[in-house]
């Protein structure tokens, strides 16, 4: 029987883009559940979690009234030692539930290619551990985590933005970047958005274009990290 993660999806926009195959393809069953249909109350069947993005802010129940169920959810999984995966929005509410901080329209905004360069402590990680000491991967944020959760290891951070992942106990992580995104959302991004927040919109797709295979690589080692871990938790 193959292992099962549920990926919640928090915005129409922000879907598992190429995660499911890649995770598919390592001998996971995933199911894309929107946070508006319901969440469960437990975890009974559930061997791993993703929390995916959606331009929220990880406590903004009044848009997204769901996202209460969603820390629950995760607080449980971090209780319980289920594999966590948190993408953007997914892990900032990661950082929320441990006991960091976010905070809303926080420094500089990131969008699109972006370097992602990792600590010496990624070096042991479970999840970043074979993947280059950089590497590209895309951006669409204006909040960001201020402090991480006490306990927590610092994995990663990029020249705008100091924590782009970070480890909470074994099997949590929280990404800032998108590794299930490509060039191919950049190019579906609004130009006038772009546009707005600063950058030309023609040249973050160039880029993400020109960078597409080194990140594809690195982006996809983490999805296959990601499945080893949850097998492994799946098998005890």
């Amino acid at each position: 029987m193959s292992s099962y993660v549920l990926a919640i999806r928090n915005h129409p926009e922000s879907g598992p883009g190429r995660y499911p195959a890649w995770l598919r393809a390592a001998g996971l069953e995933v199911e894309v559940r929107p946070g508006e249909d319901g969440l469960p109350g437990d975890l009974k069947g559930i061997n791993g979690l993703i929390m995916l993005g959606g331009g929220l802010m990880p406590d903004d129940d009044a848009a997204a009234p769901w996202l209460a169920e969603e820390r629950t959810l995760v607080a449980r999984a971090l209780d319980e030692h289920v594999p966590i995966l948190g993408i953007c929005l997914g892990g900032q509410l990661l950082a929320h539930v441990g006991g960091g901080r976010v905070r809303s329209d926080h420094g500089v905004i990131e969008r699109g290619a972006t370097r992602i360069r990792l600590t010496p402590a990624a070096a042991e990680d479970g999840l970043l551990g074979r993947l280059p000491a950089s590497f590209y991967a895309i951006e669409n944020h204006r909040d960001a985590i201020t402090e991480l959760p006490p306990g927590s290891v610092h994995l990663a951070y990029s020249e705008d933005c100091p924590n782009q992942a970070f480890r909470l106990g074994d099997v949590a992580w929280g990404l800032q970047f998108h590794p299930e995104a490509s060039s191919a959302n950049v190019a579906r991004w609004d130009p006038a958005k772009v546009r707005a927040d600063g950058f030309d919109h023609d040249e973050l797709i160039r880029l993400a274009q020109s960078v597409e295979p080194e990140s594809e690589r690195a982006c996809r080692q983490i999805a296959e990290a990601f499945a080893t871990v949850v097998h492994q938790h799946a098998a005890t």
